[in-house]
């Protein structure tokens, strides 16, 4: 098939509103169920099964089989990228993205893509390493500096895992709420990993949205100046 009919089959699936909704809470990085898709979309088992099929056979999708149910994810950090990247598209003037973001804005101030932070709090967070020479822009990507390579070990994360991984290592992801780059890419799932089993970050059941918990602020702020 010819990329532009490829490239043609791909955007159809996604613009679907159905599909566009499941994909869209599939950016948390859990597994979920047809029948919590169906209810995130608001459409019957019948018609999620269908989409879940078509998005499957397209390779937007993965599918793991447990029991008598079946667990739906992101193919990849690929179509996790691609669902941020239309995202970004969102007009800036409709008034969401122009109105000041807190911690009571949800999804906006504190949430995972895919299996990485975003939104304020992981805009934010990035700005501090790269103004703490910890990573430093090259391009689409970061670069991790010998001194961040000292700083990210010392929180126990094993990089030579991350950098042997098949994925990008450092990625600059541009947030669709802040219209900023944040930190993805192998590193930033590593990050991500570690804020929440040191409890600095907790997830929310059903839910992108992550909350920042005191411990969190306070080594933010001790370990990188950050106030957030």
């Amino acid at each position: 098939m010819a990329a532009e009919k490829q490239f043609g089959l791909i955007a159809g699936l996604i613009g679907e509103k159905a599909r566009a909704t499941m994909l869209w809470h599939l950016l948390g990085s859990k597994a979920l169920t047809a029948t919590e898709l169906a209810m995130c979309a608001e459409v019957s088992p019948q018609s999620a099964s269908m989409h879940l099929t078509k998005m499957l056979h397209a390779g937007l999708l993965g599918m793991e089989k447990h029991g008598r149910h079946r667990y739906y994810r992101l193919a990849g950090p690929e179509a996790a990228y691609a669902v941020e990247a239309i995202a970004s598209l969102i007009p800036a003037e409709n008034g969401i993205l122009n109105s000041p973001v807190s911690n009571s804005d949800g999804i906006r101030y504190c949430r995972t893509c895919y299996d990485h932070l975003a939104g304020r709090v992981g805009v934010l967070l990035t700005e501090q390493l790269i103004k703490r020479k910890i990573i430093i822009r090259a391009g689409e990507q970061f670069e991790l500096t010998r001194k961040g390579s000292g700083w990210f070990t010392s929180l126990g994360v094993d990089l030579a895992t991350l950098k042997n991984s098949r994925r990008a290592f450092a990625r600059a992801c541009l947030d669709w709420s802040e219209r900023r780059h944040h930190l993805a890419g192998a590193l930033g799932a590593g990050l991500l990993e570690f804020m929440l089993g040191s409890d600095w970050i907790r997830r929310v059941k059903y839910s992108r949205f992550v909350v920042l918990t005191p411990k969190g602020r306070r080594q933010m702020h001790e370990l990188l100046g950050l106030d957030v």
